[in-house]
């Protein structure tokens, strides 16, 4: 072989380490930032455009172009051109593996009750979590939110074309809840003491469940007052 066969073949290689490489990346990429209500076209655009997950697809394609320029054979130059293009129908694979991944850290419905909780925020999550679970939920749950004696707030994600207040619209009276209050940004049901609140967010919503007798989310509390209650960065929570 010449000398510039062999520094071509060595390239081959090298390009066929970073393809492997990519690929896992990828994966692990989703798994932890992925947005759980894409589909699996939406997720690798947004993967390779966001993350990682396109430096390593341009790595694989820059070395691609390194053989293909000089190369003179065939088979070397088709190679060089196809492992991008695998590299990147695999990415599209593993897509919807990886953000089933982390749909399966989520809850169908809002989880406010945890173990080690001291009183009197135990009495107050497990009121909270009654309350919710009298209720037909909507979306997925990640277990981040807020919690105290005040209420307890979850955030859910939503794909794009869901009302989250359509479907509580609905939901509430027929777990024999009495809406109180719907202007269109909030909604707000009574049921036996207690008081749930929902109310849209960018990419899903948030919900509220307490005493009917406390502020939703917490708001006009010392602590809590002009605190922003849709996260930043939603649906990818």
């Amino acid at each position: 072989m010449t000398g510039r066969a062999v520094s071509i073949a060595v390239l081959l290689a090298v390009e066929a380490g970073l393809a492997l490489l990519a690929v896992p990346v990828h994966q692990g990429f989703m798994a932890v930032y992925g947005d759980v209500t894409a589909t699996a076209f939406e997720g690798l655009t947004w993967g390779l455009t966001a993350g990682p997950s396109g430096m390593a697809l341009g790595l694989v394609a820059l070395v691609a172009v390194a053989v293909l320029v000089p190369s003179s054979r065939l088979w070397m130059r088709l190679t060089a051109a196809a492992i991008p293009v695998v590299v990147l129908l695999v990415m599209l694979a593993v897509t919807p593996l990886a953000l089933g991944q982390k749909i399966g850290k989520y809850h169908s419905s809002p989880q406010c009750v945890t173990e080690g909780t001291d009183e009197p925020m135990a009495s107050a999550d497990r009121e909270s979590q009654r309350a919710f679970d009298s209720i037909a939920h909507i979306g997925l749950y990640s277990g981040s939110g807020m919690s105290g004696v005040g209420g307890c707030t979850r955030w859910l994600v939503l794909p794009e074309n869901v009302d989250v207040l359509q479907h509580y619209r609905a939901a509430l009276p027929e777990a024999g809840w009495e809406v109180v209050e719907d202007d269109g940004r909030h909604l707000r049901a009574h049921h036996d003491g207690l008081a749930f609140v929902v109310m849209p967010c960018p990419g899903g919503g948030a919900v509220w469940a307490g005493s009917e007798d406390d502020p939703a989310f917490g708001q006009g509390t010392p602590g809590l007052a002009g605190t922003e209650i849709c996260p930043h960065g939603m649906p990818t929570m």
